[in-house]
């Protein structure tokens, strides 16, 4: 039975930060489409102007090509306001949802030219979060029943951090650390800065580090146990050498699910309140076994750097324009 969990990282919903970020990337995609707003380049959707009737109206759905999940439809109004304000969506899913091949995800009613230049910029964003939460859930359905958890990591997308860890929370999964200011994450060069700091050419061990890093958030923050302190160890050895030290949670780093398992005991019999997470070749394949060792948490770069886009298309066959 899994352990009862005592501390978690804060989890993304879509909120005025996301909302932020998202307006930020499309000020750049606006500019990378339509040209330089200071007027000294060519500017705007020269295909659109020179083909479309500019008083067309269209209709047009927003269509999944192949089944997986939505994630990234609080967006789609910002982006239409931002091209053309007479342009509206209507959400046929919402995010999280499942959808097969053929399904409608949303239509956009507005002038044609307009949804004619925002098809590409629109579809990008969808494709890219929609594609991560579509392998963020064949992770979860892969680890269904076993109470482990899936979470992602910081192997982002540069500017798209929280937007990447939100497609994977619409796909089941969940968050770990936001960024290098929200938690403690002791890793291999970490230890290997004792042999430089200390000047006697030897690493600090798991332990001492642990007893570091819970020292100085006492004395910088003043309520350590407030902070999540977790730490990478690469073989059992080292494992029993830091459980004692108290760690929230210790990272097992590719680790085979038969010494997984051999963790897993161990710290059962020394310090079973402290959870323990599998990193590093986990594939989907082997996601299974390493559940079953009994970790809690299975932490996956790939969610975020691997992902293929969802494939999504603009069918304006679907309501047609009309002049």
């Amino acid at each position: 039975m899994p352990n009862q969990q005592k501390k978690d990282f804060p989890q993304l919903t879509w909120d005025d930060r996301l909302e932020a970020d998202w307006r930020r990337l499309l000020t750049l995609a606006l500019a990378e489409d339509l040209g330089d707003t200071s007027g000294n380049g060519p500017r705007g959707d020269v295909t659109t102007s020179a083909v479309a009737p500019p008083e067309a109206a269209g209709r047009t759905a927003i269509v999944a090509r192949q089944a997986g999940v939505v994630a990234g439809l609080p967006a789609v109004g910002t982006t239409l306001q931002q091209v053309d304000a007479a342009l509206t969506f209507r959400a046929a899913a919402a995010d999280g949802d499942r959808v097969t091949p053929g399904a409608e995800v949303g239509r956009i009613k507005g002038p044609a030219a307009a949804i004619l230049t925002v098809e590409r910029l629109l579809l990008n964003l969808l494709g890219h979060l929609s594609g991560i939460a579509t392998l963020t859930r064949r992770y979860v359905d892969a680890i269904a029943g076993t109470g482990a958890r899936i979470y992602d990591t910081r192997k982002t997308t540069p500017g798209w951090r929280r937007l990447e860890k939100y497609a994977v929370r619409c796909g089941g999964g969940y968050n770990h650390r936001e960024a290098l200011f929200a938690a403690v994450l002791i890793k291999d060069n970490h230890l290997a800065l004792g042999a430089e700091s200390e000047g006697s050419g030897v690493r600090f061990s798991p332990a001492e580090a642990v007893g570091r890093a819970r020292r100085w958030l006492e004395q910088q923050h003043g309520a350590a146990g407030e902070w999540i302190v977790e730490i990478e160890v690469d073989t059992l050895e080292q494992l029993e050498a830091v459980l004692p030290a108290g760690p929230d949670i210790v990272l097992l780093d590719n680790m085979v699910p038969p010494t997984l398992r051999e963790a897993v005991a161990l710290r059962d019999r020394v310090r079973p309140e402290i959870e323990l997470e599998a990193s590093g070749g986990v594939e989907l394949g082997v996601v299974r076994a390493i559940a079953l060792s009994g970790v809690e948490r299975i932490s996956i770069g790939a969610l975020t750097h691997s992902a293929p886009a969802l494939d999504l298309g603009l069918d304006m066959g679907r309501g047609g324009v009309r002049p």
